[in-house]
């Protein structure tokens, strides 16, 4: 009888930037598979600072052997995420990437993973924009939503996250 007034509830989960610059819709990476959404739903960043930060408590489910690229998995959701700095930055070999975690590190919010020398990307012709990547969101949430403009780390929101009830 007062099905009508039962609150419904939505799990919304809001992701906080893990780098200081400019967000811009995934369509605008210059590389097809992180355009066109092939490597998951998500948004991009173009660092203005060399510091990749967590945006959650989490934990490091991989960090790729050059230092360009980390997922974490988010402990509340389940969540996975990819953090890939740089487009085609494998060819770097891990020159101008530090990586402070390892696979099976817990994060807190705000903690730095990988510190990035911006001009050595840049130098050896590499574009800096960042794409923020859900992995597994096709599992776990019905919608993504980005947000862009211009974020800093920790402090605004990049992705909106409607989790399946």
């Amino acid at each position: 009888m007062f099905e009508r007034w039962k609150k419904k509830t939505v799990n919304k989960v809001e992701v906080k930037a893990p780098l200081t610059g400019q967000a811009v819709p995934l369509s605008q990476v210059p590389d097809e598979a992180f355009a066109a959404g092939h490597m998951g739903k998500g948004i991009a960043i173009e660092p203005s600072e060399g510091r990749l930060v967590a945006p959650f408590d989490g934990t490091v489910a991989h960090v790729i052997k050059t230092k360009h690229a980390v997922m974490l998995e988010e402990k509340a959701t389940g969540l996975q995420y990819l953090f890939h700095i740089g487009i085609n930055t494998v060819g770097l070999k891990g020159e101008g990437y530090t990586s402070h975690v390892s696979i099976g590190d817990s994060v807190k919010a705000g903690q730095t993973l990988i510190e990035f020398d911006i001009d050595t990307i840049k130098a050896a012709g590499y574009p800096i924009v960042t794409p923020v990547i859900v992995t597994n969101a096709d599992e776990l949430a019905s919608d993504v939503e980005g947000h862009t403009g211009s974020v800093t780390a920790g402090s605004d929101s990049v992705l909106s996250i409607t989790l399946n009830s």
